[in-house]
């Protein structure tokens, strides 16, 4: 019977093994095999075989890779866009913030700026505001948008201050508050849309946009207009909890609700198009400083099972299964990411062309785009419902299929693609991503030989983005700290045990780390002694150090090198705390410089030219 099971499963693209993080071999069990199958749709013993073939499924197209960047090795900055602290904003960054940090980067020599998920989340619900679980990936965050910058925006901005002052005390602290956020910013855009609604409705631009948004504009508008009158009547911002009939896109109750708020509805399109406009202008801003690249997006492993792309096309994604990851040496259980699986039945009756949709909308007006989990257009871990995280297993998807969907949006817009590589790899994927000329992601953390050594510059991929920290890691000031080893023992993500042992790996790494800056010829000349082990090695980053460990990274062959912004202000605190909710303020943390004072700091100022004399602006 387990024969019968195990190659009913495999037909259907379900992973009867995979090797972990550490190289050993883990099968999943006839529980999750059967559990899987169900999902799918398919009778665990009664079931007909699938046709999945891995073998058969190779990559035809390959992603777009300009010359000029292949040619030279450019370095950017990366940020959390909500995080920008300005002297104009409303307690959130914004696309104006992006915009002019993309003119201050392009002057100190950077080739792109990175940014988290800009992805629609729920805008009746402002308390949902982790970039990585959005409403839909095709559509913006308006709460993104400049007010300041929007026709009647400055006018509105001073009524609501000088009427309701109150409102605003809450967005200069060092945390973004979004429900405060929020409230201001939809006060102000449902102000600016009635105070303009004829002008708005004879707007060309507009006109031209709606109807180049077909059904799916239309859908997630209406999506929203349903989630704001739903939360107002004291139900949840998601569909999940509005009534049934609400719940059906083609209902008859979802027409009338269409007919009877058709004002509302044109409320939400507009939003898509001040957003879009935004962007577009933020992008065409950091080209003309004399960025290569300028926008460099990321796009979200998945959407939230009850958000907007769920609602208006059911059938697209597994609604009895979440994504998650595996048990690995940081996480026991596994992990539950909560997000809806895209449905490989579906995707392939389609053509794949909502994968394509997808990407085309966010590589529009970006240079490059970082797909978050890039191990996902192989295969992800799914969770039937009802069972733990390590319940799961992995189902793949056809891998060539899924690449020649990304490649043909990336070469119709110019636009590279990186791929987030880290984690649980399969073997032999980072080969086929790099015969599609998506890059890999490569963390200067991990990079190490006998997992001890940090492995020297020449030893990076050429095709690969490199970089020191990411947003789910500590930033260099607190990992050389043990900041983050400190926080997780606080947070209790991890034991006593646990907290022992990493915080003498990390003093091991610290001095591994100097080595290898010895070796070529950077680390600075107080630290020798350190390293000789006649003398210890500071406590605090000092920022020649910082500089010097951005040097290192920046002498790799990678044709990319990303500088996190938090590191070039020597910020301790990382954005986000993986298998944490509210015990961190995750994707809350506010910019400690703002935006106006950067070409004034030092440490800035130091970095970006270290950065600069490594891979100098192309000619």
């Amino acid at each position: 019977m387990s024969g019968c099971l195990d190659r009913l499963a495999e037909s259907h693209g379900i992973q009867l093994a995979y090797i972990s993080e550490l190289g050993e071999r883990q099968v999943i069990s006839d529980e999750a095999k059967r559990a899987l199958l169900t999902v799918l749709g398919v009778d665990p013993d009664e079931g007909k075989p699938g046709d999945f073939d891995e073998e058969k499924d190779m990559p035809t197209r390959r992603c777009a890779l300009p010359g000029a960047i292949a040619g030279n090795r450019a370095w950017g900055v990366a940020c959390q866009l909500y995080s920008l602290r300005s002297h104009r904003n409303l307690g959130i960054g914004d696309f104006e913030d992006l915009a002019n940090l993309a003119q201050v980067a392009a002057a100190e020599g950077a080739a792109f700026i990175g940014v988290n998920p800009l992805h629609a989340l729920f805008m009746a619900d402002p308390g949902r505001y982790s970039p990585y679980s959005p409403s839909s990936r095709r559509f913006l965050n308006p709460f993104y948008i400049a007010i300041d910058q929007l026709a009647g925006g400055p006018e509105a901005i001073a009524r609501l201050r000088n009427a309701e002052s109150d409102l605003f005390a809450g967005l200069d602290g060092t945390l973004v508050d979004y429900p405060a956020a929020g409230e201001v910013k939809r006060a102000l855009l449902k102000q600016i849309f009635a105070d303009r609604i004829e002008i708005i409705r004879q707007d060309q631009g507009f006109e031209r946009f709606c109807a180049g948004g077909d059904e799916s504009l239309a859908g997630f508008a209406l999506f929203e207009a349903i989630s704001e009158k739903q939360a107002e009547a004291g139900a949840y911002a998601g569909w999940h909890s509005w009534p049934a009939a609400l719940q059906d896109r083609d209902s008859p109750e979802v027409a009338r609700f269409a007919e009877d708020n058709a004002d509302l509805v044109l409320y939400h399109c507009w939003l898509q198009y001040e957003a879009e406009e935004q962007l577009a202008e933020a992008q065409a801003r950091a080209r003309a400083a004399g960025m290569p690249i300028g926008l460099y997006l990321d796009l979200a492993v998945g959407v939230a099972p009850d958000g907007a792309e769920t609602w208006a096309d059911p059938s697209l994604t597994v609604g009895a299964a979440r994504v998650g990851s595996p048990p690995d040496m940081f996480n026991s259980q596994g992990q539950d990411w909560g997000l809806a699986p895209l449905s490989p039945k579906a995707l392939a009756e389609r053509g794949y062309q909502p994968l394509r949709d997808s990407f085309e909308a966010l590589t529009r007006n970006a240079g490059a785009i970082r797909i978050d989990h890039v191990m996902g257009l192989a295969r992800l871990w799914w969770i039937p419902d009802g069972v733990a995280s390590s319940g799961g297993g992995y189902v793949r998807y056809p891998l060539g299929a899924m690449v020649d969907a990304v490649a043909a949006a990336s070469e119709a817009n110019a636009c590279l693609v990186i791929g987030e590589d880290l984690g649980t790899v399969p073997p032999g994927f980072r080969h086929k991503m790099e015969a599609a000329r998506i890059l890999s992601y490569r963390v200067l953390y991990f990079e190490r030989h006998r997992e001890t050594e940090f492995l020297p510059p020449s030893a990076y991929p050429k095709l690969a983005l490199a970089c020191v920290s990411t947003h789910d890691l500590a930033t260099l000031a607190g990992w050389w700290r043990g900041a983050d080893i400190a926080l997780r023992a606080e947070m209790g993500t991890q034991d006593a045990a646990a907290t022992v042992r990493d915080r003498d790996s990390r003093q091991h790494d610290r001095r591994a780390l100097a080595v290898a800056l010895a070796e070529e010829g950077i680390l600075p000349d107080d630290l020798r002694p350190a390293v000789a082990g006649t003398a210890d090695l500071p406590v605090e980053l000092p920022a020649e150090l910082a500089v010097a460990i951005h040097r290192f990274i920046a002498r790799t062959p990678s044709v990319l090198v990303t500088v996190q912004l938090d590191d070039m202000v020597g910020a301790e605190r990382q954005p986000n705390l993986p298998g944490t909710t509210d015990q961190y303020p995750n994707w809350r943390i506010r910019s400690d410089v703002p935006i106006e004072d950067l070409p004034g700091n030092e440490r800035f100022l130091a970095l970006a030219a270290a950065m600069r004399e490594e891979r100098p602006v192309a000619s």
